[in-house]
């Protein structure tokens, strides 16, 4: 079946997916950096951020950047598991609005649970940040403006947040309905 091509050589339908990937990827990335800075701060009991921000704390900067790029870090594989269940449950067919109803609520899917795994992950790892720091309160230093529990406690969550972020990916394609394919078939990454 051919095609529908712009130009020579430009794939419109491989474009235009492409294009809505961009914009579920902003999409999720809003979101993620919205949860990151108010329901993980919550979460952790890491008081009035933004109030120190506007301070110039660096040490709350720091730890919430922390939390960005974590969160960040186990999302992407919600977007990449997504991306490829899709491509491998449609591939070879024309694309049509059923594909994006699937896409959108396979997706949701994906990202809400790797937002509660993420959420979970982080807030696991800095109480076992706590319990190895026992009688320190590293959140009373940070919001002090101590840099040194922030960069140790950002970096905890940057190395959970590596390390998890495969077995949430396998998670999250065990949640897809994924086509059978034989045993020697194998199929491109787009």
């Amino acid at each position: 079946m051919p095609r529908p091509r712009i130009l020579p050589g430009v794939n419109l339908s491989v474009f235009l997916f492409g294009l809505a990937k961009v914009a579920f990827g902003v999409l999720v990335g809003a979101v993620g950096i919205f949860l990151a800075t108010r329901v993980l701060g919550r979460l952790l009991r890491w008081g009035k951020d933004d109030d120190e921000i506007a301070k110039g704390n660096v040490a709350v900067a720091t730890l919430n950047a922390s939390a960005i790029i974590a969160l960040g870090l186990l999302s992407q594989h919600a977007i990449v598991a997504t991306f490829s269940a899709m491509d491998l449950q449609f591939r070879g067919e024309r694309p049509e609005a059923r594909m994006l109803g699937y896409f959108a609520v396979y997706g949701l899917v994906h990202v809400g649970v790797s937002f509660a795994v993420g959420a979970l992950v982080l807030w696991l790892g800095a109480g076992i940040f706590s319990r190895l720091t026992r009688g320190i309160d590293e959140m009373a230093e940070v919001r002090k403006g101590n840099l040194a529990p922030a960069l140790v406690l950002g970096a905890v969550l940057v190395v959970l947040a590596i390390v998890t972020a495969p077995g949430l990916e396998m998670a999250l394609e065990g949640l897809l309905p994924l086509p059978t394919l034989a045993r020697d078939e194998m199929v491109a990454p787009s």
